[in-house]
């Protein structure tokens, strides 16, 4: 398995006890960064992250910023990016299940990086459950 993940300022710290928790589980890490906290726009570390998982170059991606939402919007504008926010461990167990969800963006400021690594965790080992969500799933894109 591969995994594409970025970060800006915020995320920085939870950026990395991420990346050893995946390497610990063999899993491959690209890092777009950023590996500072001082200030730096998100979309410039998110891009490459939501451009890997567009390509197919990766199997999943994870992006943190202060509230997940700057993120979550960029990475969204990926088509075949399904990046959900997520806060908890249900709500990520339930974009995978349901919303076949390829990047994780995770609120910095609004979990503690325990909590980031469990939802990490959930998002890899969680599988879609296809069906009727395949159904919704297929009507995301705009035509």
């Amino acid at each position: 398995m591969k995994i594409a993940i970025g970060n800006d300022h915020a995320g920085t710290e939870y950026k990395e006890a991420i990346v050893a928790f995946l390497e610990s589980k063999g899993i491959a890490v690209i890092n777009y960064g950023t590996n500072s906290e001082n200030s730096v726009d998100y979309p410039d570390f998110v891009h490459p992250v939501a451009s890997d998982v567009e390509g197919n170059k990766v199997d999943l991606g994870i992006i943190i910023c202060g509230s997940g939402n700057g993120a979550s919007m960029t990475a969204n504008k990926h088509q075949g990016v399904r990046c959900a926010l997520c806060w908890t461990g249900e709500i990520t167990k339930l974009a995978r299940q349901h919303n076949n969800a390829n990047i994780l963006s995770i609120p910095a400021r609004f979990v503690s990086q325990t909590q980031a690594v469990d939802m990490v965790d959930i998002f890899l080992k969680t599988e879609f459950e296809g069906g009727r969500h395949q159904n919704r799933i297929d009507k995301i894109p705009a035509k």
